[in-house]
């Protein structure tokens, strides 16, 4: 008798946005055991880049934090779980549970097509780096362009600008939520006296890790709450503001560099 084994892989979204599937807990309970970025990252045959960068994208998409992380030195990204985390990964596997049982009933069914509806529930990729769940706190409309206003958190915002087509086509609302895209190449480092000067989209932080390219530098910056923020800039810039991990930057982008999704 043939085998009717169905292997349900369970996704959790969050705006829309991939928060985390079983590769990404497999990673964080790794970071939980070992405490470090770099030798969870060993452990699960990843690259050090890649293990941060889901740590990231996990912070960003959360409420709160699921890893607390810091750079120290030899150990390479020191990273503490926090009760968000915990609970994030005790969720995960709770649900994973219910759908293999689920699964397990289909294939006694005998369901020979589940049909395209779940391949597009997959969702798309999208290539920004810089991913935040936000509440619209206000909008402006003007003849051409409406000013919106993103919630971040309690202490962060995003000012986005859109054509009033676009705007209605969203449905956007004060206290909707949606989802802000800002990709790497569109933030820039400010000097200390530019970013004092500026009214919006001006972030400042604590520099986590530069990453240098023969032209262009990665900068990830820590921007308080849990959340990071990525800009890939001219590796002269980055020079000649002296950017190194652990110390103090500010970045900014323009309002019509984000794009704004919504379901």
């Amino acid at each position: 008798m043939a085998d009717n084994k169905i292997d349900a892989y369970l996704v959790l979204r969050s705006g829309g946005r991939l928060l985390a599937g079983r590769d990404r807990i497999h990673l964080l309970e790794a970071v939980a055991e070992h405490g470090s970025i770099s030798k969870a990252a060993k452990a699960m045959g990843l690259s050090y880049k890649t293990a941060w960068e889901a740590v990231d994208a996990i912070n960003n998409l959360l409420p709160t934090p699921a890893f607390l992380t810091r750079t120290s030195g030899r150990v390479g990204g020191a990273a503490d779980i926090t009760p968000e985390g915990r609970r994030l990964i005790t969720v995960f596997h709770r649900l994973e549970e219910h759908l293999t049982k689920i699964s397990t009933l289909i294939a006694e069914e005998g369901l020979e097509e589940i049909g395209d509806a779940l391949l597009w529930a997959s969702g798309f990729k999208v290539s920004a780096r810089n991913k935040f769940i936000v509440e619209v706190i206000s909008i402006r409309r003007w003849p051409v362009d409406v000013e919106v206003e993103l919630k971040v958190s309690d202490d962060l915002t995003i000012h986005a600008t859109i054509t009033n087509a676009a705007a209605e086509q969203l449905d956007l609302a004060p206290g909707r939520k949606a989802l802000a895209l800002i990709k790497a190449p569109f933030v820039r480092l400010v000097t200390p006296d530019e970013a004092s000067k500026l009214r919006r989209n001006v972030f400042r932080g604590v520099v986590k890790r530069r990453v240098d390219a023969e032209v262009h530098s990665e900068v990830n910056l820590d921007i308080g709450g849990g959340k990071t923020i990525v800009a890939v800039v001219p590796r002269q810039d980055a020079e000649d503001l002296g950017i190194a991990e652990n110390a103090e930057a500010a970045v900014t982008f323009e309002a019509d560099h984000v794009i704004i999704a919504v379901q």
